[in-house]
């Protein structure tokens, strides 16, 4: 009996975790809830008082936060034999870096995202702010000079191998093309992507 069990959204943050559970090809359960939850199925609140999703259990340990619940699966289940390593050990020289990308995804990168998202769509049409909209979008350009100039050297974020930090941040990626932000991406920060949600377990995960 599996002991991993995701609460999940289409489409929403919690996509990280289970993106990273069909790459490591563990067995877990699946609770797909309409969003926002917390307003949709009052009865999760009792599961998560922050009404959010993800919410990940492995047995008794309840995670609410995605790019920590990657690094977790990382770290314990990649190291099995047969499952592929995401993670990046301590004492490589890309640890660091490999830590900050997967915290930068959420947030830095997904934070003005759901601003962007809230005043653009989510709020009734007489509360929208499509100034706010506009200034949340170029914060998130701001920040996404980085990637952008990592992954136009390079094929992935740390190592020189797919780990859990490129899902971190190519959900964030993946996201601005949901919220219909991502018309200025780079012709590589658009290969790198591609490249990304091509991979059979993203197919997987996001068709779930």
């Amino acid at each position: 009996m599996t002991t991993l069990k995701l609460y999940h959204c289409k489409g929403a943050r919690s996509l990280r975790p289970l993106w990273m559970l069909e790459e490591l090809g563990l067995d877990y359960e699946l609770h797909n809830l309409p969003f926002p939850p917390r307003a949709l199925q009052r009865e999760y609140l009792a599961i998560n008082p922050l009404g959010t999703v993800p919410c990940f259990f492995d047995g008794d340990l309840r995670m609410t936060e995605s790019p920590a619940i990657c690094h977790y699966l990382a770290e314990k289940y990649g190291k099995a034999q047969g499952k592929p390593d995401l993670h990046v050990a301590s004492d490589h020289p890309d640890y660091g870096r490999y830590l900050n990308w997967l915290y930068f995804s959420d947030a830095t990168l997904t934070f003005p995202q759901t601003i962007v998202l809230r005043y653009t769509r989510l709020e009734p049409e007489q509360r929208r702010l499509p100034q706010a909209a506009a200034d949340y979008r170029a914060w998130f350009y701001g920040r996404l000079r980085i990637v952008d100039a990592t992954v136009k050297e390079q094929e992935y974020l740390v190592a020189d191998r797919f780990t859990a930090a490129d899902i971190a941040i190519g959900y964030a990626l993946f996201l601005a093309g949901q919220v219909g932000i991502d018309a200025d991406f780079s012709d590589h920060l658009r290969a790198y992507l591609d490249r990304l949600t091509s991979r059979e377990a993203f197919t997987r995960a996001n068709a779930k």
